[in-house]
């Protein structure tokens, strides 16, 4: 299949582009990068250097990939950290273009803003435009909880409340939502849960909690799921996302490296065999 990945770029490290490209063509999907950003590393360090791309010269890279006659063969656009909304407006033209020449083509948006602990940490109005402007144009959204309860405007204390705040996000628009990070009054102690909610049904897997952040576990997450769900339909796709993501994880935290061991833990995106139990809530 191939993918047009939307998404920053960073030279050390893993974030955005950095985090998904690799993923999603270790698993045998061709991929179209172009970068919103090119930086030295993720913001996580403090400090970055290299320049944003300006929203125009965005729309030129995508142009020029549609004028190769790529875009009726696309079969999924991905997009991550939306830094302005002028950004998120060429994203939108990207997928509705691609659309109109591929209509069976999906968008998958990890919807940035925050996370439980940080709160928001993109700039004043980009949640609102996600929510009122991207999240309703999408097929698959994978926010984690934090991001959930803004986009519903509630929080959630139960793992059915999930659930139906997941249903309440997929009746403006997305047909799949995938929630991670989930942590409700029903998850086990010690864990962490991810939750995938469609039209056919809702499954939960649960594996144990690593005592660690991360940064671009989200993008990697977003990639891994996209690639398997186009293959293997949504629980097939949370069982192998969430097996992928803790073998990746847990491996990055023995060896205490700040920045995930994506190339060394390669195997376990093509084969993890850490197998969790996907259990149908609906």
């Amino acid at each position: 299949m191939k993918i047009l990945s939307i998404q920053s770029h960073v030279a050390y490290g893993h974030a955005g582009n950095s985090a998904a490209v690799f993923p999603l063509q270790r698993l045998g999907h061709d991929v179209y990068p172009v970068l919103t950003v090119t930086f030295s590393n993720h913001t996580g360090y403090g400090a970055t250097r290299g320049p944003l791309i300006a929203p125009t010269d965005v729309a030129e890279v995508l142009l020029g990939v549609e004028e190769r006659g790529a875009f009726p063969s696309i079969d999924a656009v991905l997009s991550g950290y939306q830094g302005a909304e002028a950004v998120g407006q060429v994203v939108l033209d990207a997928v509705a273009r691609v659309k109109a020449a591929n209509p069976a083509a999906i968008y998958c948006c990890d919807p940035v803003m925050g996370d439980v602990g940080r709160g928001f940490f993109v700039r004043e109005g980009i949640p609102e435009y996600l929510r009122d402007e991207v999240v309703p144009r999408a097929d698959i959204v994978t926010p984690n909880q934090f991001e959930l309860e803004f986009l519903v405007g509630r929080t959630v204390g139960t793992l059915s409340e999930l659930v139906a705040a997941a249903d309440e996000l997929r009746a403006r628009g997305p047909e799949c939502v995938l929630v991670t990070s989930a942590l409700t009054s029903d998850t086990p102690d010690g864990s962490i849960q991810m939750a995938c909610v469609t039209g056919e049904g809702a499954w939960v897997v649960t594996t144990p909690m690593l005592p660690m952040t991360v940064r671009g576990g989200g993008d990697v997450t977003a990639a891994v799921f996209l690639a398997h769900y186009l293959t293997d339909g949504a629980q097939e796709a949370l069982k192998r996302t969430a097996a992928t993501m803790y073998s990746i994880l847990e491996r990055t935290h023995a060896s205490g490296s700040e920045e995930m061991l994506l190339v060394a833990e390669q195997e376990a995106i093509a084969n993890p065999q850490t197998v969790f139990e996907v259990s149908a809530v609906r």
